[in-house]
């Protein structure tokens, strides 16, 4: 699987912008603040439907327009896949793929795979757990139709039972409208929770090679799922904690509250890890979803790296570099000297100033 080529339109600084990619290495270079992590923001929206940084539509549309396109060509067993996407500041957006349009956004997931690496996610294992949540939700909903379908229903839920635990102080006759909303609430909730269990196992099965080889075999990578509530024991939990919710107006309990738990030496390394261990844990995170990616789908993810490199020491950089060789990757960065200095083949170069590119 490989992106051919992409066409913007009122998409954040961009005007209009059509792009052709090689199916190796392509760099974006150019100063801060020009457009460069747009460009990989558009590819990745268009490819799973959500902004990499969690944006909404109506943030992505350029200033003054009221909907942008963006039209993205695809090739998969050597066929084209033509995606368009149309974003509206006051709708919804609208999706076709091969001109053909399609009601829910699983029908466009696993048509292609996106492995997103940015700054931030180097401090994926020292920030909350919402951002390790995500991290599962995101690669998961790529790989099963069925878990975003979970997710969905789940959030739902979560959003109705929660609106209801404000009014039931008020309305102390809604109490009985809880059973509905619990139901629904562990129907969704045990299946999330056994997907995620099955995901961290897989992982924890790939990160463990891949971080002994960044840091010379001298740390062992461990990762846990750290379960708010075992799937086996969420029915029984949100009958107890009934009263409590009610009073805190919020679900407290089920799988919207899990986290990962990434250890060495049998140290948690959230919390008393050095900055290097947290960051190299990271890194060895990403390269990890890559390698799931290719074993669960048997294809190979779409490498999309904003301005990582800067990030790195050189010895992580090359160790990035040299994992990255056969994947079509699109790279942002401020300049090339982090390349020419690992001597990495760079297949196309763009360079971008103030939304122009070159």
């Amino acid at each position: 699987m490989i992106v051919e080529s992409i066409r913007l339109e009122h998409f954040r600084n961009y005007q209009f912008l059509e792009l052709i990619f090689d199916p190796g290495t392509n760099i974006f270079y150019g100063d801060n603040a020009q457009g460069k992590t747009n460009i990989l923001e558009s590819v990745y929206l268009c490819g799973t439907t959500k902004s990499h940084k969690g944006s909404k539509d109506r943030e992505l549309i350029q200033f003054d327009e009221e909907e942008s396109h963006i039209r993205m060509t695809l090739k998969k067993e050597g066929s084209p896949v033509k995606i368009d996407m149309h974003l509206r500041k006051n709708k919804t957006k609208g999706i076709a793929v091969n001109g053909v349009p399609i009601r829910k956004a699983s029908e466009l997931l696993g048509i292609a795979n996106f492995v997103f690496f940015s700054p931030e996610d180097l401090n994926i294992i020292k920030n909350g757990p919402s951002e390790r949540r995500r991290f599962l939700d995101m690669e998961l909903c790529q790989l099963s139709k069925v878990y975003l379908q979970y997710l969905s229903g789940y959030n739902k839920v979560v959003n109705q039972r929660n609106k209801l635990l404000k009014e039931i102080s008020f309305r102390p006759d809604y109490l009985d409208m809880l059973d509905v909303w619990d139901l629904q609430m562990v129907q969704y909730g045990k299946k999330i929770i056994e997907e995620r269990r099955r995901f961290v196992q897989r992982l924890n099965e790939i990160i463990y090679e891949i971080h002994q080889k960044l840091t010379g075999k001298k740390e062992t990578l461990l990762v846990s799922y750290e379960e708010n509530i075992s799937s086996e024991e969420l029915e029984d939990a949100l009958r107890k904690n009934r009263d409590r919710d009610i009073r805190m107006k919020m679900s407290l309990t089920g799988p919207h509250r899990d986290d990962i738990c990434f250890k060495i030496k049998n140290i948690d390394i959230r919390k008393f890890g050095s900055q290097g261990q947290q960051r190299t844990a990271a890194l060895s995170l990403k390269l990890s979803e890559i390698e799931l990616v290719k074993q669960e789908t048997g294809d190979t993810p779409i490498l999309l790296l904003d301005d990582v490199l800067s990030e790195l020491d050189s010895s992580r950089q090359r160790y990035l570099l040299d994992s990255i060789k056969n994947i079509q990757t699109l790279i942002t960065c401020t300049g090339l000297d982090d390349f020419v200095e690992n001597q990495f083949q760079i297949n196309k170069v763009f360079h971008v100033i103030d939304g122009n590119v070159g």
